[in-house]
């Protein structure tokens, strides 16, 4: 939720409502059952929590950041938008201890997956808390659902909790660096009016929904001084990936378009909670990516792409998404027409997703319990893209998760691809031979 829909109070007894911003009106549209739009995050921690006392911190978390407490509200048929309900406390407590078992952590990322939280019941997100017998300390599962919040958000209000809970105070986390706008480079990449290469089918099984991956690597290395990111190192990694799979799968050779989320929010108290990155498209010609490149001109030249992509201003979905949204029709028109367009837009939409939220800035400190250890975040991978590859930073390892739909891709295809994007993101590091 941005900070550009401010709620709007009313009469005595009524709740605020905020209009659904763009990308929460957007994923709104085109939610289906059989690929649930769901942020999924995994907070691995030592040791092992008490319940009434995390119970308490996050409640105490939702109430510091009221935009989280919110729900769907009805609507008549000719209603011109969808609102958001402030309720001001929870309809329901967000956190559920599992009993311990063995496959508790495996169930609890099948239903992550699978299982949004209703937006009708405030705040739209469960934590689960799981332990195994065999396993030291526990895991907290999140489940958020991504038309109302997306992972940084979700961070944001786990590190609040983690911060009460340890009655230890937040470091003040850096802001994110951005460049200045920066002109696009002598070449940018393939035309945006030519049809990108899909992800090549695999061998899908006959269950709908998504597989997961997760995956712990360590940090490429860069040189001192080196003209490119960690971020420019995996968007390099998942080009090759995705061009080395599809040669295998015998497609037709097509340009790639990245998807990369950009975050410009603070990450202090003052964060906005709701969808705040803006998306952008990262181009590789055919050429580019082809066996045997030159990898650190390709590094240099992404360097130079995304430089130029994360400064420069963007609507957050594009210019055209914001006119889909304009409220000049009830909503259910809208909804129709633009479930209409993503379809016959499949075909022009990228690649796939490269999501890599970096370094986690905060400690994550759960008092007796200790610090997070690793953490995994996955976005949604529904179709038409059908891949997505979320990568995150802890403690000097880089924690990947690989989500895939499962009318596009089997489990073996995402071992497969596992497999050749590890490869290829240590192919990109300093100490490369």
């Amino acid at each position: 939720m941005t900070a550009t829909h401010p709620a709007r109070p009313y009469a005595a007894g009524r709740l605020p409502r905020v209009p659904f911003p763009v990308v929460d009106e957007v994923d709104r549209h085109c939610a289906q059952d059989a690929e649930p739009s769901t942020v999924h995050i995994e907070v691995h921690l030592p040791g092992r929590v008490e319940e009434d006392r995390l119970r308490a911190a996050f409640a105490a978390s939702l109430a510091r950041f009221p935009r989280a407490l919110m729900r769907e509200r009805p609507r008549g048929p000719l209603a011109r938008r969808y609102e958001w309900e402030l309720t001001g406390a929870p309809d329901r407590d967000p956190v559920t201890f599992l009993p311990a078992a063995s496959g508790a952590l495996d169930r609890a990322r099948a239903a992550s997956l699978a299982v949004a939280p209703p937006l009708t019941v405030s705040p739209p997100l469960r934590v689960e808390v799981v332990e195994e017998p065999d396993r030291e300390g526990c895991v907290l599962v999140f489940t958020v659902h991504h038309t109302a919040l997306d992972g940084p958000a979700c961070l944001r209000l786990a590190a609040t909790a983690a911060e009460i809970y340890s009655g230890r105070p937040l470091p003040p986390p850096s802001a994110p660096a951005r460049p200045a706008a920066a002109p696009p480079p002598r070449h940018s990449g393939p035309s945006a009016l030519s049809r990108p290469a899909r992800v090549a089918a695999g061998t899908p099984g006959t269950v709908p929904g998504n597989g997961l991956l997760l995956a712990e690597l360590p940090v490429p290395r860069r040189e001192s001084g080196a003209p490119y990111t960690v971020n420019d190192q995996l968007m390099v990694a998942t080009a090759l990936t995705v061009a080395d799979w599809n040669r295998r799968q015998g497609a037709a050779e097509r340009p790639l378009r990245i998807t990369m989320p950009v975050d410009d929010r603070p990450r202090g108290p003052e964060m906005p909670i709701g969808n705040g990155t803006r998306l952008v498209e990262v181009g590789f010609d055919a050429s580019e990516v082809v066996a045997g490149r030159d990898i650190a001109g390709l590094l240099r030249l992404t360097a130079e792409r995304t430089r130029a992509l994360k400064g420069q201003p963007r609507p957050q979905l594009g210019r055209s998404t914001s006119l889909l949204t304009t409220p000049l029709l009830p909503v259910a028109v809208r909804a129709a027409y633009t479930r209409g367009l993503r379809v016959l837009a499949g075909p022009w939409t990228s690649t796939t997703l490269l999501s890599n939220v970096g370094r986690i800035p905060y400690p994550l400190d759960f008092g007796d319990a200790g610090s997070s250890r690793a953490l995994w975040i996955s976005a949604p991978a529904r179709m038409p893209r059908g891949l997505t590859f979320t990568t995150a930073s802890t403690n000097g390892r880089l924690h990947l998760a690989l989500r895939w739909s499962r009318t596009l891709l089997g489990d073996e295809d995402g071992e497969a691809l596992l497999g050749l994007f590890t490869r290829h993101l240590a192919a990109t590091s300093s100490e490369a031979p």
